[in-house]
């Protein structure tokens, strides 16, 4: 390794792992702060404490290490151009990809790692802590009381509207489940409009007094007679007082694993083991549900005994092959058919659809493990070049940078795998989309760090600005007058500017007042003005990406508007409205994209043409600009006409 080479690694690698460590113990110190209320109270001994940070600790990986990545990357090279590192070793031949270099094969080499990790110890870390939870929350469950819902307690299911008081101790419309003598059903329902919890926190005995309250509980005889009248037992109290013994739930195994299958459990073979077997599955659902459809139409139970001659190929309608009976018999079984079906589909939709969603988590979490290993080397592509092109290294403006980039990055990847496990994105293409969404804007700085430029480019921002937003400068000239002015003072102007004083730019002034009277620039150059001919052509390929972009801002708006449609419409449950709004939406957008591919290609042309092509939009900000043309439209319609303007004055003799 050359010094360089080590010299770049050792300085990254010291902000790397300070970061790492500072960024852990803030999460860490969340994840305790997250799950506070699990393990106060619970008298837990020190080593389950730290067993359970240990576990959450590896799942934290997926969230630290990126934003460690790119801030460390964007700390250390800002410093390097800040101190004129960069400068040092540009001067000596040495390019930005050059020291690069070293620190990429660091990182590849720590994606791959990381792979390795999140498909071996972050599954384990999963199956630890998940258990070590269920077996902390067997502990004291008299703290865990939820309000709205069923409580385990032993062999009692406590549920209750609301509680309150200083402690909590009141609970309002107590509901109990009593567990049978097999474990299973619900012999013995109580139920209560108050209840008070009295024993105290720390004690082994849940004490529950009720009041004003029924006791309901089924009779199980032995002779079967009598098990045939349903025998149960019905009792009014105004106090009951329950006693639960907590002493044996209390006695928790915390390394016990009841649950081991769970899809973030799983390494790459398992994922891809239980993958296989749940599209197989759900295969075989569809399957026994498109035959039982099939089976309740009742069309095998007619007798079709059509009039047809097996040797012939008939095209007409079916109904015509049978009798009058058989018609109105088909008729009815298939309106009855429908409607059976109607309901079938409706019941099924629901088991369907979760199991499309636990399908799509498994997917999800097998294609996460790559993606975490690739988004490592792709931030820091972006963060690398971002630091060397802001030039400023330490905590301020590194820090702020890069959380803007990582909460963006998080965030969007957080809405695609939440849509997918719904089932409206897809979930190959989820766990990878922030990180696609990474990968040109990493290409993006690292071409503009290697060509030494900057960041933003003022310059040739602030002009178009100026422009959409009609700022003037309080040094233009204002060229009013030239209305009055008739077409030959006009062409006088043109070809005698400088006699008369004016600046060079009133010649393109004076030629778009006389396009404005009517006349074209061959009527212009016929009338003695010295224009090049190959003008005439610029202006064609200007007009021709005017109209295309005039059609693709139509199509963009009537697209965006029919896609709010359809979630409007899709909210509100009108689902034929919302089936046609999204269909135009779709068409509308397709075509807008086919028109901003034709302005972008005339824009390309008009450059070509004018022999400027540095002067050409860049396609990868272009490409980004998709979403937003309305503001692409702006910047580039007003880069073009200055431009243009340009060419006209150059083409003048």
């Amino acid at each position: 390794m050359k010094i360089l080479d080590r010299y770049i690694l050792t300085t990254y690698l010291k902000t790397f792992i300070s970061v790492f460590v500072i960024l852990m113990l803030i999460f860490v110190l969340q994840t305790i702060w997250l799950y506070i209320k699990e393990l106060a109270g619970k008298d837990l001994d020190i080593m389950v404490i730290f067993k359970f940070l240990a576990y959450f600790m590896p799942k934290l990986i997926p969230l630290v290490l990126p934003l460690t990545i790119l801030l460390a990357s964007i700390m250390v090279f800002g410093s390097f151009a800040e101190n004129y590192e960069f400068a040092a070793m540009k001067s000596t031949g040495i390019s930005l990809q050059r020291a690069m270099s070293g620190l990429s094969v660091f990182i590849i080499i720590l994606g791959i790692v990381t792979f390795f990790f999140s498909n071996n110890v972050i599954p384990w870390a999963e199956l630890n802590s998940y258990n070590l939870r269920r077996n902390i929350a067997k502990l004291k469950p008299a703290m865990l009381l939820a309000e709205g819902q069923f409580n385990t307690v032993g062999t009692y299911n406590i549920k209750f509207a609301d509680k309150y008081g200083d402690r909590d101790q009141f609970l309002k419309d107590v509901t109990i489940h009593v567990k049978g003598n097999d474990g299973r059903t619900n012999a013995t329902v109580i139920k209560s409009k108050t209840g008070e919890l009295a024993s105290k926190e720390d004690s082994n005995v849940l004490k529950l007094i009720l009041n004003d309250g029924h006791y309901y509980m089924d009779v199980s005889p032995k002779d079967r007679k009598a098990k045939n009248r349903k025998p149960f037992t019905k009792s009014t109290f105004e106090t009951k007082i329950i006693n639960i013994d907590l002493s044996q739930i209390n006695n928790v195994d915390f390394d016990e694993q009841s649950q081991t299958d769970k899809y973030n459990m799983l390494d790459v073979g398992g994922l891809n083991k239980t993958i296989d077997s749940l599209v197989v599955k759900y295969n075989v659902e569809n399957e026994k549900f498109s035959n039982n459809l099939q089976f309740r139409s009742g069309l095998n139970k007619l007798n079709k005994k059509a009039k047809i001659n097996k040797d012939s190929t008939y095209t007409g309608p079916i109904l015509k092959l049978f009798d009058t009976k058989k018609k109105l018999e088909l008729v009815d079984v298939a309106l009855k058919s429908a409607i059976s079906s109607k309901q079938l589909i409706i019941s099924k939709k629901t088991t369907m659809k979760t199991s499309r969603a636990w399908l799509s988590r498994h997917v999800i979490s097998l294609h996460e493990k790559f993606a975490l290993g690739f988004a490592c080397v792709i931030l820091f592509f972006v963060g690398a070049p971002l630091g060397a092109l802001i030039r400023k290294g330490g905590i301020g403006l590194p820090m702020v940078i890069a959380i803007l980039l990582f909460l963006t990055y998080h965030f969007i990847g957080i809405f695609a795998i939440n849509s997918a496990k719904t089932g409206d994105f897809n979930p190959i293409i989820a766990p990878w989309f922030s990180t696609l969404l990474m990968l040109p804007l990493g290409i993006f700085l690292t071409k503009r760090a290697t060509a030494d430029r900057g960041l933003f480019e003022f310059e040739n921002t602030l002009e178009p600005l100026k422009k959409v937003f009609k700022f003037k400068d309080k040094h233009a000239i204002d060229y009013k007058f030239l209305s009055d002015y008739k077409k030959d003072e006009l062409i006088n102007i043109i070809n005698n500017y400088e006699a008369l004083g004016h600046p060079e730019a009133i010649r393109h002034r004076a030629i778009k007042l006389l396009k404005s009277k009517g006349l074209s620039i061959n009527d212009i150059r016929e009338s003695g003005v010295d224009i090049n001919t190959n003008y005439s052509i610029t202006e064609t390929i200007k007009t021709n990406y005017n109209e295309h972009s005039k059609f693709a801002i139509v199509l963009y708006s009537i697209g965006i508007a029919l896609l709010i449609l359809f979630f409007v419409f899709k909210n509100n449950n009108l689902l034929p409205l919302a089936t046609a709004s999204i269909q135009l939406s779709i068409v509308s957008l397709i075509l807008y994209v086919i028109y901003f591919i034709k302005s972008i290609i005339n824009s390309f042309q008009f450059y070509n043409h004018i022999n400027k092509k540095q002067n050409k939009p860049n396609l990868i900000l272009l490409v980004l600009g998709l979403p937003f043309y309305f503001l692409t439209y702006l910047f580039l319609n007003e880069k073009m006409k200055g431009d243009l303007k340009v060419n006209c004055l150059e083409s003048l003799k």
